[in-house]
């Protein structure tokens, strides 16, 4: 990032934390640009980048462990803010003369925060002697403090769960206040960029838009890329982005793998020819994908089996072109994050895409991947930026194994012709109700059960559909739409009279705090 774009940055070393990439969320959301290291690299990155402060993430990791993560010195001895998060807040003790004490008072979940003092982190919030709502994620806990802090709150399980030294503007905090089930946190984090710091509100999709062509053009040179395009929102953004950078030397590809929604592959099709000057191939593989995925129910083979797939397809059609030197697709941080540990350190799996952890080496490609670093509000924004209709923007987000991965059990044309229609109809319904603006994601799965039903006077052993419905904002967390009851009874009973294979639907009512296993 050029000093004209992005004047004043916040480096934020992580540690491991499945959440760190919130505080970057809440950061921008302030207009700040910030950046996340790995501390492994703090470093060297703390070299490049000449912070004007530094945040330290939370983490899986305790102080108290021989080898365990630490910030670099410089950044104590910079001059410069510092804001330390849960880990963040025991490295800092641990580093700078205090004391931590292993895993004897956890607190995991809701907390209440009681101010024991003013601090200019909670000027304008939270004043002394007042209680408020914050989230724990904590095993260990800061026993002593540095010489030059204070204790501002405590909390039932941390007697320093905010603290302060007010003349090197060190502060530190035990809970998150980066998530959603910590109210005001995200002004904390503003009056920490903003009060604290003292920096300004100059970070915009704008910003991020001219840095990323610059970025794209720097890297791909003359070069020519290919752009998987899947027709939702992430990969829809990359590509005009891209092709704003390189023009004619990308070739966007979208593959028909029999997995889409229906209908879904003419749509896109139908607009990006119609309404931009994108080179587009079609490549009509679904029975090459079916076919490899027929019989089989083990979610990670079909993962792995698509994502071999996309990858062959790839190949052959830049082959075709004469070869290419780039692949470009849409991945967004939270995909990252939920499949990989940031850091490569003690984080396991929780999560696995099929586009996410490079390339064959006998591809001879290197990723583009302008997005990785957003979440997927922040690329509707940039989306708008770049000129994409509302209508499109606001699409809901749809996986690249599609529909593979919402028919649990064996895969077969019969049962994703069923799963099709069915969801169709169920977003159908969604819209005549004007509910899907207000839903983050919406999708019908076909249930690996079949029930016995009674339809008119014949007996009828079938599928049950379930529904699922949920509001989010940064795809991190989600609840789980609260539909009324009528609707629920005119969509399911649409479905059932409908769609041959189906006698029952359900809903979903299953939620993403921060931390949850699976997510789908």
């Amino acid at each position: 990032m050029s000093e004209e774009l992005a004047p004043d940055t916040v480096l934020i070393i992580d540690f491991g934390s499945q959440v760190t990439q919130l505080i970057a969320r809440r950061v921008r959301e302030a207009g700040v640009y910030c950046e996340i290291v790995p501390f492994q690299s703090a470093d060297e990155a703390f070299d490049r980048i000449a912070p004007k402060a530094v945040i330290l993430s939370g983490g899986p990791a305790s102080t108290t462990e021989i080898g365990s993560p630490r910030a670099p010195q410089k950044v104590f001895d910079a001059g410069i803010p510092v804001l330390g998060i849960c880990y963040g807040e025991q490295t800092i003790c641990a580093q700078l003369g205090g004391a931590v004490e292993a895993g004897h008072h956890r607190e995991f979940g809701r907390a209440f925060l009681d101010i024991q003092d003013d601090c200019a982190l909670f000027e304008g919030l939270w004043a002394k002697g007042t209680r408020h709502q914050v989230w724990m994620s904590h095993g260990d806990r800061v026993t002593a403090l540095p010489d030059g802090f204070r204790v501002v709150a405590t909390s039932t399980g941390a007697p320093y769960a905010a603290i302060a030294d007010d003349k090197r503007r060190f502060y530190a905090v035990q809970f998150h206040p980066e998530v959603v089930h910590t109210p005001d946190g995200a002004k904390l984090l503003a009056n920490f960029v903003h009060h604290i710091a003292g920096m300004k509100s100059d970070w915009t999709m704008r910003a991020y838009r001219e840095h990323a062509v610059q970025a794209i053009r720097d890297q791909v040179g003359s070069g020519k890329v290919i752009c998987a395009l899947s027709g939702g929102v992430d990969s829809s953004v990359a590509a005009l982005l891209i092709h704003e950078a390189v023009g004619e030397q990308l070739t966007c590809i979208l593959v028909d793998h029999g997995l889409m929604r229906k209908n879904e592959a003419a749509d896109v099709v139908a607009m990006f020819r119609e309404h931009y000057n994108l080179h587009l191939i079609l490549v009509d593989a679904s029975d090459r994908f079916i076919g490899a995925l027929e019989g089989e129910s083990d979610p990670e083979k079909k993962r792995k089996t698509i994502g071999r797939l996309f990858i062959e397809v790839f190949e052959e059609e830049a082959a075709k072109l004469g070869g290419a030197d780039f692949l470009a697709q849409g991945t967004l941080y939270p995909d990252v994050i939920e499949s990989v540990s940031f850091t490569g350190g003690p984080s396991v799996t929780i999560k696995s895409h099929h586009n996410v952890g490079g390339l064959p080496e006998r591809m001879n490609m290197k990723l583009v991947e302008p997005l990785r670093e957003l979440f997927k509000d922040e690329v509707r924004v940039l989306g708008k930026e770049l000129g994409l209709p509302d209508s499109f923007i606001g699409r809901h987000p749809f996986p690249g194994p599609g529909l593979a991965i919402r028919c649990p059990g064996g895969i077969s044309r019969e049962k994703l012709e069923i799963l099709r229609e069915a969801d169709a109809i169920y977003l159908d319904e969604i819209r005549k109700a004007g509910l899907y603006d207000a839903i983050w994601q919406a999708f019908a799965v076909l249930l690996p059960v079949q029930t016995v039903g009674v339809m008119g006077d014949g007996r009828t052993y079938e599928f049950v559909c379930a529904l699922r419905a949920v509001t989010s904002v940064d795809g991190m967390t989600a609840d789980f739409y609260h539909y009324d009851m009528e609707f629920l009874g005119r969509a399911a009973t649409r479905i059932i009279n409908e769609v041959r294979g189906i006698n029952r639907v359900v809903y979903d009512v299953t939620s993403k705090p921060p931390g949850t296993i699976e997510w789908e």
